[in-house]
């Protein structure tokens, strides 16, 4: 009975950490709709906004903007986006990797700007020089966030503590694949316009001022909602992968279970079987 009792006992907690997985699943499977369908919605705007910056980027207004004029690169800041918790199979180890094997090949002075929760003591008890940790940012970016991130990076572009921003995230293909990539913010350097001259209005600079805040502002969100996506959809496949576990640990335990109370039933009337046989066989000595 003892064993019986012990793996009735595993059941349950298998039956719990089922019930926990499965509401993570659903979780993830919701959170990464939103997502998704926000990502899908920013592509076309953030491609618009690069198509139009790379058609002024060749006229004179854009020569003395500070984000297109090019300089020594002589220290780099990589921007990880990671998630905020883990339980997501190694999408965040994946991340952590993946910038290790950049750093090591980085030979200018660099520093990490880390985007998410995930993992705070494990990063600052590595090597990388972290700078600082963002851990404000929400399961389900919004464009405030993504503004207060973006000027962020300008403001540290502009003061010279960065010449050259790489933004590293996971990029979003399907549920069963995201990849780690890197993405140059700044400086800018859009695609080579194809049109010829142009009539700007209201004037060169202003406008040019406008499309590259645009720009800034439509890539570093949809890096934002790439990596949430990829985030989610790793999640929710990893907790799909849980919870078909549990189901398979819990057909296994009910076949013990049930070979285990086979068993102890089997032993209890051989006792009694046992015990009658020695009762007979006691009274028949006696009356012998």
């Amino acid at each position: 009975m003892a064993n019986v009792r012990a793996i009735r006992t595993h059941i349950k907690s298998v039956e719990s950490t089922r019930k926990i997985t499965k509401s993570m699943k659903m979780v993830s499977a919701a959170k990464l709709k939103r997502t998704q369908q926000a990502m899908n919605a920013l592509r076309p705007y953030a491609a618009a906004a690069k198509e139009m910056l790379a058609r002024v980027s060749a006229g004179p207004a854009a020569q003395k903007d500070p984000f297109l004029q090019k300089r020594e690169a002589r220290r780099v800041l990589y921007v990880l986006f990671v998630g905020n918790r883990g339980l997501c199979g190694v999408y965040n180890t994946a991340l952590l990797k993946y910038l290790g094997a950049l750093c090591e090949r980085e030979e200018r002075d660099f520093s990490v700007l880390v985007c998410g929760r995930w993992g705070r003591d494990l990063l600052a008890s590595s090597a990388l020089p972290i700078a600082e940790t963002l851990d404000t940012l929400s399961d389900a970016p919004t464009k405030e966030e993504a503004e207060e991130l973006a000027e962020k990076l300008k403001a540290l572009y502009l003061c010279g503590e960065a010449d050259e921003i790489v933004l590293v995230f996971e990029r979003y293909y399907s549920a069963l694949r995201q990849e780690p990539e890197t993405l140059r913010l700044l400086p800018l350097e859009p695609a080579p316009a194809k049109d010829g001259k142009l009539i700007l209005e209201p004037d060169g600079k202003t406008l040019v001022d406008e499309l590259v805040r645009l720009y800034i502002f439509s890539t570093v969100w949809s890096v934002l909602l790439e990596a949430k996506t990829g985030e989610h959809s790793a999640r929710m496949t990893a907790m799909t992968a849980a919870t078909d576990n549990t189901e398979q640990l819990l057909e296994t335990l009910n076949l013990e279970l049930n070979h285990a109370r086979q068993s102890a039933i089997t032993k209890e009337i051989t006792e009694i079987v046992g015990g009658a046989n020695a009762l007979r066989d006691s009274k028949e000595g006696k009356r012998a």
